[in-house]
């Protein structure tokens, strides 16, 4: 194949060297990966964010094996990846998303065993967004897993939840499901390593239908995968956990909601996801909406699919719609306990 040259210049030099602190960490602490296993990254040089993680791949793994994506067959990269042994490490670093004949990348190095690193659709976060980015691979194992957890045993005995943003007030009045953790720790995993970034706590109502109250959105996905910012908060009301009416809304919010209750009947609001990773905030954004996913504070989404949570009513094979919608929040309480204030988690790492 031929290699693929597009017009995307180098993140400067300090970038490089961030990306190499930041992965080094990663690496060593989140991922475990120590002396005596090998390493493989899978890599394409279309953006210059892609050409900076791969530089600080190469610094920090000098002997790892190195594929050019865009230089080989998808044949030869498969071939590749059988050649590594379980607990050894595969990173991925796509500016779009790799595509090998069906094979479900992540899922199926899972499946060898091998421990995984994947950064995707890099080329959605351009200039500046990049240096962003890179900001977001810091990994602090004292706050991601300190507060991960103290988040996760909050949520897991809590009864109910509020959401105060703006002056809207969203109420959760009934227990959560049992909290899932993306914080870089994989101890109690099946499986190690995921999509980077990483950096958040998420969960739903046991009882969907006891959500109700007003949430104020700053950002959406849209239908594009794209952050999407209005000019001005959209307000959406949510009545028995489901969004019955939005107020100020903007065209591209319309054609979500008009696309979801087309297909699934009503739009239902099911995760409650909350965000933990720093370098991304109401006004520090990039594109992509499965980065700035992890953004510190809260996100819900909306449409019938969760496929962490099976629910009653809610078949799989009907359900074809999550979509990120992200709140603006002020505070965030689970029973009486105010866990967010001032942009950011306040309960304790101890």
């Amino acid at each position: 194949m031929n290699a693929i040259e597009l017009p995307n210049p180098d993140l400067p030099s300090s970038a490089i060297d961030a990306a190499t602190a930041h992965l080094r960490d990663v690496l060593a602490i989140a991922l475990e990966h120590g002396l005596g296993k090998r390493a493989l990254v899978v890599f394409d040089r279309r953006t210059g964010l892609s050409r900076a993680l791969m530089e600080a791949y190469r610094r920090n793994l000098p002997e790892a094996g190195f594929i050019d994506f865009d230089a080989v067959t998808p044949d030869a990269v498969l071939t590749a990846f059988k050649t590594y042994a379980p607990g050894d490490l595969v990173v991925l670093v796509q500016s779009t998303n790799f595509r090998l004949d069906g094979f479900r990348l992540r899922v199926e190095l899972f499946k060898l065993g091998l421990k995984v690193i994947e950064h995707v659709h890099l080329s959605r976060m351009p200039g500046a967004q990049g240096e962003h980015y890179i900001e977001s691979l810091a990994y602090d194992p004292r706050y991601f897993r300190g507060v991960g957890h103290a988040l996760k045993r909050r949520i897991d005995t809590a009864s109910r939840a509020e959401v105060h943003g703006g002056d809207a007030v969203l109420v959760f009045d009934s227990p959560f499901e049992s909290a899932k953790l993306n914080v870089g720790d994989y101890s109690a995993m099946n499986n190690v390593g995921g999509q980077f970034p990483i950096g958040e706590v998420f969960t739903e109502a046991r009882d969907l239908e006891a959500v109700n109250g007003r949430a104020q959105v700053h950002v959406f996905g849209d239908t594009s995968y794209l952050v999407n910012r209005p000019e001005a908060p959209i307000t959406l009301v949510i009545e028995r956990g489901r969004v019955v009416g939005a107020e100020n809304v903007t065209p591209g919010f319309q054609q979500v909601l008009d696309i979801i209750r087309r297909d699934e009947g009503e739009v239902w609001v099911r995760e409650l996801g909350f965000g933990m990773n720093r370098a991304f905030s109401r006004e520090r954004r990039v594109d992509d909406i499965g980065t700035y996913e992890r953004m510190c504070g809260i996100h819900l989404s909306l449409g019938a699919k969760h496929g962490v949570y099976a629910k009653p009513g809610f078949k799989r094979k009907d359900a074809r719609y999550h979509i990120d919608v992200f709140v603006v929040t002020d505070a965030v309480y689970l029973d009486d306990e105010r866990v967010y204030a001032d942009d950011g988690w306040t309960v304790s790492a101890a």
